[in-house]
């Protein structure tokens, strides 16, 4: 067997699974965070929504020192003009973070709010009422929590 043939495949499987691992992340962090924080029995979140979400994760820790190792993930929800801290995912907690990334997440209000209202004025009453529909659009932040030589202008020591 060519070793050559067999690498891209490895790498593909290599990034279907931390593509996978982080989607798992997320969707725990929503899961807790559905009754402790956002005090709602169901979170409805956008179809594709957490795989973009990781795919955007990995691109960004790609250029790294410790690529993925080394990301913390500052996950938020924008939600009736507040801020709320969902969590705190830490991919690899062996290794000291090089980068850090902040999700802000939104609620979708636009047309889940005139469904909702509409529903609830006719067939069943209070029965969405705890329910949040997240938007399929996203904002993702990096800071690097290091310099390296080339970035500091200095190259003496």
């Amino acid at each position: 067997m060519d070793h050559f043939s067999t690498e891209p495949n490895l790498h593909e499987a290599l990034c279907m699974v931390r593509t996978c691992h982080l989607i798992t992340m997320l969707e725990d962090c929503l899961y807790k965070a559905k009754r402790h924080k956002l005090h709602c029995s169901k979170v409805l979140v956008p179809k594709e929504l957490t795989v973009r979400v990781a795919q955007e994760v990995l691109k960004l820790s790609s250029n790294e020192p410790c690529g993925l190792r080394g990301c913390v993930l500052y996950v938020n929800l924008e939600a009736q003009n507040k801020k709320i801290n969902l969590g705190k995912l830490v991919y690899d907690s062996a290794v000291e973070p090089t980068f850090e990334l902040s999700l802000l997440l939104k609620q979708d209000i636009q047309t889940w709010d005139y469904f909702r209202d509409l529903i609830n004025r006719t067939c069943f009453p209070n029965f969405f009422q705890n329910i949040l529909k997240l938007s399929p659009k996203f904002m993702l932040a990096k800071k690097r929590l290091y310099f390296s030589v080339a970035e500091t202008g200095t190259d003496d020591f």
